[in-house]
């Protein structure tokens, strides 16, 4: 028996997302998740029944450029030969871009040490063709430099209440915030997060906010504000999720 890891990129937006729901494997939107596609191209190569572990569950649409799962299996097929195959079965927007063995102990999701997301905004007069579904389009007027002190505020441990899903509401919403940045590349605007892990919709929730302040809607000192009141009718709109990509994790 091995554990192999894999490294994945994916477009999300023909797919509801990462996980496979119990009981609904018959069902189409069930199917169309991108671990019921690994799995089945799995299954088929390796004839057995592929469970796989991921590092993160992704909503419907969002992206990643590298996304962690792994799987144990008996066989001992080499493992260029399955990197190819399993390209060579997946579909066009799913892709392997890494495989290699890794000990019995090791788990996707519980060996993370945290996880970088990226949310891309669009900011210009007009809307994109080819970036359609990779970005959220924005045309107002943003005040960069506002941004990013604002978004210093949420470095470090804190509670993240007021940016989780309003319809959610977790046990522990402690989170750790190591590295945020929000930069610009030409009309691209990118804010990246690195944290211990996220709460549901925490990154969209966040990106919504930094765009409100940035937009003027939200004046100045309103960011700390918000995360003190562990209210989430306090802070900005969930943004969409097509402009979000889980960029990498980190062990």
């Amino acid at each position: 028996m091995r554990n192999i890891k894999l490294t994945i990129e994916y477009a999300g937006t023909h797919y509801y997302g990462w996980q496979v729901q119990n009981g609904k494997k018959a069902d189409y939107r069930a199917n169309k998740t991108i671990q019921h596609v690994l799995e089945q191209v799995l299954k088929k190569i390796l004839q057995e029944n592929i469970q796989l572990t991921v590092a993160g569950r992704t909503d419907s649409g969002v992206h990643a450029l590298g996304q962690v799962a792994n799987f144990k299996s008996a066989s001992r097929m080499p493992l260029a030969r399955l990197h190819w195959a399993i390209n060579c079965l997946l579909p066009k927007d799913i892709k392997v871009t890494r495989i290699k063995n890794v000990g019995l102990d090791f788990n996707s999701r519980f060996s993370a040490k945290s996880k970088l997301y990226r949310y891309t905004i669009l900011n210009r007069k007009y809307s994109s063709a080819l970036l359609a579904n990779r970005v959220h389009f924005f045309n107002h007027p943003l005040d960069i430099r506002l941004m990013r002190r604002e978004a210093k505020v949420l470095l470090g441990r804190h509670n993240f209440t007021s940016f989780q899903a309003a319809d959610t509401r977790q046990h522990n919403p402690l989170r750790t915030i190591k590295r945020i940045k929000v930069s610009k590349d030409k009309d691209l605007l990118h804010i990246d997060i690195q944290a211990d892990s996220f709460l549901y919709n925490m990154v969209r929730n966040i990106a919504g906010t930094l765009l409100e302040i940035g937009r003027g809607r939200f004046p100045k000192g309103s960011m700390e504000k918000i995360l003190k009141a562990r209210n989430r009718k306090l802070a900005g709109p969930t943004l969409p999720a097509k402009g979000l990509f889980l960029v990498k994790v980190k062990y």
